[in-house]
């Protein structure tokens, strides 16, 4: 049976900062700190929140990225040093509540919000600059402990020690987890993508243009939006 019930440890927000990469000037907001108190969750972000570049990250799919700290611990010990909250670029830090096994368009009531399970993260170069480990984005998707992207169907507040609670799974059994391991290494079975009225329309994008190409005509490959 699916635990229903989680917690909030640490909301985390950062706004966009440059930096140099590869000898060029590049600008991320993947460095999240922790937030004491009552934080706003509006529109596309939380406040004090934001995205450098929009065309591959936020928007209405992908407004607050929660990670379970259960995951950040086995992390910690793959790599022999603990993580701090945000350090993976995340907003929400869960603890007791599955986020990689949720299902797409699962909807979750935290602080006065409510907000949907969206798709999973595909991490980018970002993330291998945040962690000093231009492998990591790889590691991390072999993993398979992608962390969910929600979307903020009710406006309100979360606060670190908010209740999580799970107010409907939709009918299907596609989690979280299930679509990272279809893109990254079963894309035979893109086809389940398309089946869920609740998939994000950049996935469904990827998902139609993946089965063009199978049938021999041409389609973007990259993916839908890293991070």
């Amino acid at each position: 049976m699916a635990i229903t019930r989680g917690n909030v440890l640490s909301v985390n927000v950062g706004l966009p900062r440059e930096f140099e990469y590869n000898g060029r000037a590049a600008r991320s907001a993947i460095w999240k700190s922790p937030v004491a108190g009552r934080v706003v969750a509006r529109g596309v972000n939380l406040a004090g929140d934001d995205q450098a570049d929009r065309q591959a990250h936020g928007g209405p799919d992908k407004a607050v990225y929660a990670y379970a700290v259960e995951d950040l611990g086995w992390w910690a010990r793959e790599i022999g040093r603990p993580l701090q909250y945000g350090e993976l670029g995340e907003n929400l830090t869960t603890e007791g509540i599955d986020v990689n096994g949720a299902l797409v368009g699962e909807r979750w009531a935290i602080g006065t919000t409510v907000m949907e399970v969206s798709e999973p993260r595909v991490p980018c170069w970002r993330l291998g600059v945040r962690m000093n480990d231009k492998l990591f984005p790889r590691r991390f998707t072999e993993a398979l402990r992608p962390g969910a992207y929600l979307r903020i169907l009710v406006e309100g507040d979360v606060g670190a020690g908010d209740e999580i609670q799970v107010m409907d799974r939709p009918d299907h059994e596609l989690t979280i987890r299930d679509v990272l391991r279809i893109y990254a290494f079963d894309r035979q079975e893109v086809g389940r993508l398309l089946a869920i009225p609740g998939m994000s329309e950049s996935w469904r994008r990827w998902a139609e243009q993946h089965l063009q190409e199978t049938k021999g005509r041409a389609a973007e490959t990259t993916a839908p939006g890293c991070s």
